[in-house]
This record gives C-alpha cells, sequence and structure tokens, in this order.
C-alpha cells in the first residue's frame, strides 16, 4: 500500500508547519485552514478510520485529545475549541489516516455541519 499523505509528512518527505511533535504524533498547521487557528493532529502509527480503529488503539487516540488540550492553553485558546474527526466520504474524509482537526479563534457555529 502507498504511504498516506500523512506519512509523508511524517517521514519529512512533503514540508508542513509542524506546531509540535512528538514519539507517537504530530500537529501541523492545515493547508486549508477553517478557522484563525486549524491544526491536525496526526498518530504517527496509522489507524485508517474511527471505525477501523481497535481497542489497542485507545492509548493513541487518548494522546491525541490530552495533546489536543495541551496545544490549546500554549496557544491561549481559552474562549473555546473544537475537535473534529471526519470518518467515511459522507464527512468529507480525504486522507485515510485518522486525524483530529482543531478549530478555534472565532465563534464556532451549532449544528456543525
Amino acid at each position: 500500500m502507498n504511504p498516506t499523505l500523512f506519512e509523508k509528512i511524517i517521514a519529512r518527505e512533503i514540508p508542513a508547519a509542524i506546531e509540535h511533535e512528538d514519539d507517537r504524533c504530530i500537529v501541523i498547521r492545515d493547508i486549508a485552514p477553517q478557522a484563525p487557528t486549524h491544526l491536525l493532529l496526526i498518530p504517527k502509527r496509522v489507524i485508517p478510520r474511527v471505525s477501523e480503529s481497535a481497542p489497542s488503539d485507545a492509548e493513541t487516540l487518548g494522546h491525541l485529545v490530552v495533546t489536543a488540550g495541551a496545544l490549546a492553553r500554549k496557544l491561549g485558546l481559552g474562549g473555546g475549541f473544537r475537535l473534529v474527526v471526519n470518518n467515511g466520504p459522507d464527512a468529507c474524509e480525504t486522507v485515510p489516516h485518522l486525524h483530529v482537526h482543531l478549530l478555534a479563534g472565532r465563534k464556532l457555529g451549532w449544528p456543525p455541519g
């Protein structure tokens, strides 16, 4: 199987604006931001999508959420932020490598989508 776009970014084959990196994930700025702050939290281990996750992925998925909270504090997003995970074509998933969108910096409407 060919590497995903995110695997190529993790391998530094494609440049990206990296906001954070640790042993389990990389966080980059979205190239088509939907809010003033739009980050993508990407696990280094490929999980294609939430619907294909397994109990063994729980620690990785939890790490993404905890990392999002730490970044929100670091970036001063006290007014609020939203985490979004798309799953499948009807949810506009464009890369088959699970990732979490962190959106902030403007009033976010409800309901989303």
